[in-house]
């Protein structure tokens, strides 16, 4: 049985529940370039990371997807099995090689519901997990943009900077949204 890590996301919750959720856990392997999951797909299990690091991305229309977030090892891999319709709202892919304990979705599920103190418990920490994460990416944005629509460049933001190969020579920054054409 996989045991918890100072860093296992699983750290903070009542031992009875977290020892019953990692006598599920199966070790897994990813080499490096895995897609792990696609946005859209089914989120019917989640990983936690022991080695490697993993990207979440989410797809930019004719660019590379974006990096959203870079996962290392303590770090809980998908959220989107715990809340409905249970599809991934992002992508993920294993920057290097990645071992991982991997856990079935619709088991954990079940498990959640037939315990509401341990399904609670880990609500609550997805839930955390998720908040933080949406407030890093916020932060990310606006370090990117600033809080009116400029900022520096950080490589995060590569999806809005045309380089001169795609605009036909010109080079030049897409307007901020809202501010096309220079019109507010």
């Amino acid at each position: 049985m996989p045991t918890t890590a100072p860093t296992s996301p699983f750290a903070t919750m009542p031992a009875p529940g977290r020892d019953r959720l990692l006598t599920l856990a199966q070790q897994v392997c990813f080499p490096a370039g895995t897609r792990i999951f696609e946005k859209g797909g089914d989120a019917d299990r989640f990983w936690v990371v022991r080695s490697g690091s993993v990207a979440l991305e989410t797809p930019v229309p004719g660019h590379r997807p974006a990096v959203v977030e870079t996962l290392r090892p303590g770090d809980l891999l998908g959220c989107s099995w715990l809340f409905p319709p249970y599809t991934w709202q992002l992508g993920a892919e294993a920057q290097s090689d990645v071992r991982a304990d991997e856990f079935d979705a619709t088991i954990v599920r079940a498990l959640s519901h037939a315990d509401p103190g341990f399904g609670g418990a880990l609500a609550r920490l997805v839930a955390g997990i998720v908040v933080h994460r949406m407030q890093n990416a916020r932060a990310r944005s606006l370090g990117a943009h600033g809080p009116h629509g400029g900022g520096p460049y950080d490589g995060a933001s590569h999806f809005l900077h045309a380089s001169a190969a795609e605009t036909g020579g010109r080079t030049g920054t897409l307007p901020p949204p809202g501010r096309e054409g220079g019109r507010r």
